[in-house]
């Protein structure tokens, strides 16, 4: 069952040096229960991706496209109807805890409100809730840390915070933007399991830079760059081999695959290249590839390519 439909996507900010074109051009369909991984180096898109997805960038920006979710128009729904959506379908896990949490409230009160306002039950009932829900993220002594406020939580245990509160309504719907970044590798592995649990019969959308999570959690890769997706298929076929020379090299650059790093630097998201936007730093560049933009091309078993060199004649 087709629970999200993206249609040509655009997400531009207007900035005094420039439109800022942070995502450029998008398709993407997700079945019940996909768990995406996105991957990609910094600043290619994938927050404003994700975000756009249930709406949730603001600012000086120009959104064309389509995005559909269970067959809503996300671009039609109202202000009332877009908030219902957040509280009953959607759970998001942002990348900066910090500013994720209200400084003046304490954990507790943060976490809890989500069981309250999504399940109508009491104050006791849902400090009950929170409380367990602190125990699954690995948050120690939560009777006494539902009491404290962000500023006496760790890096890491913000991190935690910020997960369970993105799970505490039980979404259809998840968006993690690194979700074990700054973690350790034990709370890391705790954090990976939760996931694997709370999104068994759920969509995710996981952005990350770790390829361990993406592997463990994922069953579709989509690969980003300067605004596009250049690669999408199944986990598996990706992790077993990359088709795209920019998802090579990504793969090749992580820490378990020898940090071999890419050549040259990412372009700008204002002057995008007319051609291949990966084409000035491409082992394999063609002529074609500098003057005309290569469109996703199908090669096998649901693998799509965003590269002149599997275009058929």
């Amino acid at each position: 069952m087709k629970i999200l439909n993206v249609s040509d996507l655009k997400v531009f900010f207007h900035t005094e040096d420039g439109v800022v074109k942070a995502v450029n051009g998008v398709d993407l369909e997700l079945n019940k229960k996909d768990k995406l991984g996105l991957l990609g180096e910094s600043g290619s898109g994938k927050t404003i991706l994700a975000s756009s997805i249930v709406r949730l960038v603001h600012g000086n920006v120009k959104e064309e496209g389509k995005i559909e979710y269970k067959g809503k128009n996300m671009r039609n729904i109202n202000s009332k109807e877009l908030r219902k959506m957040r509280i009953n379908e959607f759970g998001v896990i942002m990348q900066n805890p910090s500013s994720s949490l209200n400084p003046a409230l304490n954990i507790g009160s943060q976490i809890s409100e989500v069981f309250r306002i999504k399940e109508n039950i009491s104050k006791k009932e849902a400090i009950r809730k929170t409380v367990d829900l602190l125990n699954k993220v690995k948050i120690s002594e939560p009777e006494k840390r539902i009491k404290e406020y962000p500023h006496q939580f760790s890096g890491g245990m913000k991190e935690r915070a910020v997960i369970a509160m993105g799970i505490a309504g039980n979404p259809d719907f998840i968006i993690a933007d690194e979700p074990t970044k700054g973690l350790d590798l034990i709370v890391k592995h705790s954090i990976v399991k939760l996931l694997q649990e709370v999104s068994r019969d759920k969509t995710i959308i996981i952005i990350t830079h770790d390829l361990d999570v993406a592997e463990k959690v994922c069953n579709k890769i989509g690969m980003m760059y300067l605004g596009e997706l250049v690669e999408l298929g199944t986990a598996g076929e990706i992790f077993k081999k990359q088709y795209h020379p920019y998802s090579k090299a990504f793969f090749e650059s992580t820490p378990s695959k020898g940090m071999k790093p890419i050549k040259g630097y990412s372009g700008s998201l204002i002057d995008v290249p007319r051609g291949c936007r990966f084409y000035n730093r491409c082992d394999y560049c063609m002529d074609i590839c500098k003057e005309e933009h290569p469109p996703m091309i199908d090669v096998e078993n649901d693998r799509k390519v965003r590269c002149f060199l599997y275009a058929r004649d």
